[in-house]
């Protein structure tokens, strides 16, 4: 199992780099994460092969273990709509029993899940490798846990506790949390591990030593800063050390508003040679865009939320001023309900909203969410987007939002090009284009059209972050972890 001082010390990334080291070893490997709260999610078969949803991380952890992605590797997924609220999925599916129920006392009534979904993953594999959430020593939810240390006492699970250094304060952080911790906890921490290291490693002598001496646990790993290691970002936003290597010929702009959803799709164009990716929070973040770079709305958890901060931000303004001036703009789900005419929610989903009025559609709110893999293939696509025509994508539906055109703006001739029926529309000028499916950048395909460009494939990511586990841990440390 793997834990964390912190949020973002590097659980994920770690537990992702284990599942390829594992399965590279000739075993067979499942990733578990009890419980992630996230807004990056992915559609993967569930009990009875009915579509459901997981945390992206779990996802990709999956791939990297070269096991079939699926809900019992994430049974719980809280997926927040506003700092005191989130949509909860149970196995897959949305649970508006668990939704509605206070925090305290969802715990029990989803151990029994959980613990069965794990033991049955632990059951059919030789290693399952489990992320821990936050901190194991969150003293005011210790009693209530069922992601931490609950899961590593029902496993009996040999730990390793991450902490970035990068930082400061890393080893009170390691100190702190074993202190935290009850005894019989402190035993499963077979490892500490110091992440996101820059500098000379002899000059953390003899912290390690002495930090051996006061809890018995080694330090196992001291695993050097990576600015390019080629993983979506699972809750934070890209960052412009990631830059691609050559001319930028392409920004593309993406606009971070509160309750983003899955701005892991978009990590692919980190790795395009000559393309920008920027976040943009304010009008002077779309300034100095010209009409051939893009200024993308993303997936929102709250879309008429989200459009109200858009509006005052003023980013309603910049992007209809830049789509006016013929400049490219993509909406991806979320996104692609706020270029329409008005959002209309009657059964109290989402929120009611006038939209930016970029494309003459409608959303409205369903009860029912639309959960599913989805492959299509772009018809006769115009303009900014043209290099689409005919080609086939596959990705991913995570909505409730149903989009059609608007009615009485067609009576009256204005009518929105439907490139893919019930998924994918754009304007008639053809720079702006709206599309219900997430996953496009992940498309050799799309991307090839759009850019001529190959990225590298997750799998060469996946090696290449298991062969630097091979070079940061200390020699047999990995392998006495699985050890029979």
């Amino acid at each position: 199992m793997v834990l964390g001082t912190t949020s973002g010390a590097g659980k994920s990334w770690l537990t992702t780099a284990l599942c390829r080291y594992y399965s590279n070893q000739g075993l067979k490997v499942a990733p578990f994460k009890a419980q992630n709260m996230s807004n990056n999610a992915r559609v993967v078969p569930g009990p009875a092969g009915v579509m459901g949803e997981i945390g992206s991380a779990q996802y990709f952890q999956a791939l990297a273990a070269r096991a079939e992605p699926e809900v019992r590797m994430n049974p719980l997924l809280l997926k927040p709509e506003a700092d005191t609220h989130s949509q909860v999925v149970l196995m897959g599916q949305v649970s508006a029993e668990l939704t509605a129920m206070p925090w305290r006392g969802r715990s029990e009534k989803v151990w029994p899940q959980i613990a069965a979904a794990l033991d049955a993953l632990r059951a059919e594999n030789d290693v399952v490798v489990i992320e821990g959430a936050g901190s194991p020593a969150e003293i005011n939810l210790h009693a209530s846990d069922i992601v931490n240390m609950r899961v590593a006492r029902h496993a009996n699970a040999r730990c390793l506790l991450v902490t970035d250094i990068d930082r400061g304060g890393a080893f009170a952080h390691l100190y702190g949390t074993w202190a935290l911790l009850p005894e019989e906890e402190r035993a499963l921490i077979h490892g500490f591990v110091l992440n996101k290291f820059r500098g000379d490693a002899s000059l953390l002598a003899p912290a390690p030593q002495m930090l051996q001496d006061l809890t018995g646990v080694p330090t196992v790993a001291t695993i050097p800063m990576q600015w390019r290691h080629g993983l979506p970002e699972e809750d934070g936003v890209f960052d412009d050390r990631t830059l691609s290597a050559g001319t930028v010929h392409t920004t593309v702009a993406v606009v971070a508003y509160p309750r983003i959803s899955n701005l892991d799709e978009f990590q692919p164009l980190k790795n395009v040679p000559g393309v920008r990716l920027l976040w943009v929070r304010s009008p002077a973040d779309l300034a100095g865009l010209k009409p051939t770079d893009w200024a993308v709305l993303p997936g929102s958890k709250s879309t008429a939320a989200d459009l109200a901060w858009l509006r005052a931000q003023g980013l309603d303004q910049a992007i209809a001023q830049h789509a006016g001036q013929g400049g490219t703009v993509l909406g991806v789900c979320g996104g692609l309900q706020m270029l329409g005419e008005a959002l209309i929610d009657t059964a109290g989903i989402d929120g009611n909203a006038p939209g930016l009025g970029l494309l003459p559609l409608v959303t409205t709110f369903e009860v029912a969410k639309t959960v599913q893999r989805t492959q299509a293939q772009f018809g006769a696509v115009l303009g900014a987007w043209a290099a689409l025509a005919s080609v086939a994508a596959t990705g991913y539906e995570i909505h409730h939002g149903q989009t059609a055109q608007h009615p009485a703006m067609a009576a009256k001739g204005d009518v929105a090009r439907e490139v893919i029926p019930g998924i994918a529309w754009q304007n008639p000028a053809g720079n702006v284009l709206g599309v219900y499916l997430h996953g496009l950048f992940e498309d050799a395909a799309v991307l090839h059209a759009l850019f001529g460009a190959q990225v590298p494939t997750l799998d060469s990511v996946f090696d290449g972050l298991a062969g630097f586990l091979g070079s940061s841990f200390t020699p047999g440390v990995l392998d006495a972890l699985v050890a029979r």
